[in-house]
């Protein structure tokens, strides 16, 4: 799927408030709602049920269930492979801790920027500064 079709998709994001577990431009969602509202709206239904979380969910345990989802429903991209606008980016918030923030890079290169539904701000473009980019851990296509 083309990262400039991605992309157009999540300009029609921008501004959603966020809203945790919620998945519907306009209306709320989370990072991971965001996800969720893109593939439906460029793939068709979802892949599997979501099962209700909390918003500390990853913080209780030690498994990667995000990064296990990611690997399932997403293609890998390597380390290698060139940073293109639409790409799903996978972070760490802390060092050492499980991965559980979700957004998609919007530009590439030092001016880098990256779309996310952000506790607090909605669904908002940032700039992708180098603390973002060190809690990268993972980047993936929509298949």
């Amino acid at each position: 799927m083309s990262g400039d079709v991605v992309l157009a998709e999540l300009r029609l994001w921008l501004g959603t408030p966020y809203l945790h577990q919620a998945s519907k431009r306009g209306v709320g969602c989370d990072c991971l709602g965001l996800l969720r509202g893109v593939w439906r709206s460029l793939r068709g239904p979802e892949p599997c049920a979501v099962p209700p979380y909390s918003a500390d969910w990853a913080e209780a345990g030690r498994r990667e269930v995000l990064r296990e989802a990611a690997e399932l429903y997403l293609t890998p991209l390597p380390p290698e492979a060139p940073e293109l606008p639409g790409e799903v980016l996978l972070f760490r918030m802390f060092e050492g801790s499980i991965a559980k923030h979700l957004g998609f890079r919007a530009s590439a290169g030092p001016q880098g920027s990256f779309i996310h539904a952000y506790s607090g701000h909605g669904v908002v473009e940032s700039a992708l500064t180098a603390p973002w980019a060190r809690r990268i851990t993972g980047r993936y296509r929509l298949i």
